[in-house]
């Protein structure tokens, strides 16, 4: 858990620069499949290896750590020495909002 803590964005353009190592960015499916498979399974944190073992699909350690940074900064997982732990929850304002709107 705490080698997610020491990857910042900072660690990342240095890397670009350097041009020495090949950066894998998730795409649109695989961010919503962590954040999915995270939501699912909140009740409990989870390891990163552990988390690895249990996606749907399997997904490079580097591109995980980059989704887990993501979700981390944008507020809705947090982690400890236990784990990672999703900890977002929708708004009631917008569930309330789209109870009674019409599908088109």
């Amino acid at each position: 858990m705490v080698k997610l803590q020491k990857i910042e964005i900072n660690d990342f353009e240095m890397i670009e620069k350097n041009k020495k190592y090949i950066r894998r960015y998730p795409n649109l499916n695989t961010v919503l499949m962590v954040e999915e498979f995270l939501k699912k399974n909140r009740d409990m944190p989870i390891t990163i290896s552990e988390l690895k073992k249990r996606l749907p699909k399997q997904v490079m350690h580097q591109t995980l750590k980059l989704i887990l940074i993501y979700l981390w900064k944008s507020g809705k997982i947090i982690y400890g020495p236990k784990g990672i732990q999703w900890i977002y929850s929708d708004p009631e304002h917008l569930k309330k909002m789209f109870e009674d709107t019409l599908e088109i």
